[in-house]
């Protein structure tokens, strides 16, 4: 039997999103302190789960029993599966002015600070530019990993472009597609949290293309290049090059 004041405690901090025949149970805000560059930089931080992730049934008609999702959670072994979140800053859902970023996950370079990407130097980054906006989100996007193929897959493909493959190459030499990912569940989460206009941090042409197909209030987009090195020139240059990404300037 649950705990009515658990319950209590957690129903309302739970949103519902339909998207498509699916539904999104998402959890937040929960109050996060960062460490940016020595300093503590207070960010709120929501975590979205598909329905259908739960062990279960019973959310094929959009019912919603918070009592029956924690009784089936334990059973349910979220940690075999990557849920993914949003780090929102300020004001989101009614500043004028606002930045947000979709991140895709990379264990290597965001965990690890790997050279062979330029993806953990993003991450900071696009947080940093945020907090100095004054207003902004950044999904986080954990199916993301390897551009949509998986970190196991990701490992294979790295050995590919160790002997000479580039990114674009090892992926499809692995039966998979250049790029794999879906923002469609992110968006969904976005529309919830704020309808008026955001610019985009990217230099990905897709992300941008994404967020406009689906009516999402997009104003503009904004670059973010940097932390090019002998270790990850080639890779920038492919996302260029081979993925049509908008150039910048890589010497920043």
């Amino acid at each position: 039997m649950i705990n009515t004041n658990v319950v209590s405690i957690l129903e309302n901090k739970i949103n519902i999103i339909k998207h498509n025949e699916e539904f999104i149970y998402l959890v937040g805000p929960i109050k996060l302190p960062v460490n940016l560059d020595g300093e503590t930089t207070v960010f709120q931080w929501y975590c979205w789960l598909r329905c259908s992730d739960i062990d279960g049934d019973f959310c094929g008609d959009g019912s919603f029993n918070l009592e029956k999702i924690i009784e089936r959670l334990a059973s349910s072994n979220l940690a075999e599966m990557q849920q993914s979140s949003v780090l929102v800053y300020g004001d989101f859902e009614n500043a004028e002015e606002t930045l947000i970023r979709m991140h895709s996950i990379c264990h290597t370079g965001d965990i690890f600070g790997s050279k062979r990407c330029d993806c953990g130097f993003q991450l900071k980054s696009a947080m940093k530019m945020i907090a100095a906006q004054g207003s902004g989100a950044l999904f986080y996007l954990s199916n993301h990993e390897g551009r949509g193929i998986g970190l196991f897959s990701k490992a294979l493909a790295y050995i590919l472009q160790e002997d000479g493959f580039d990114t674009v190459e090892a992926n499809l030499n692995l039966g998979f597609v250049d790029d794999a990912r879906s923002y469609e569940d992110a968006i969904a989460v976005l529309k919830t949290l704020r309808t008026k206009p955001v610019t985009l941090i990217t230099n990905n042409p897709r992300k941008l293309e994404a967020l406009q197909e689906s009516g999402a209030n997009v104003s503009g987009r904004i670059p973010l290049w940097g932390d090019k090195s002998e270790y990850n020139e080639k890779y920038l240059e492919t996302k260029i090059k081979r993925s049509g990404h908008f150039r910048g300037d890589l010497n920043e």
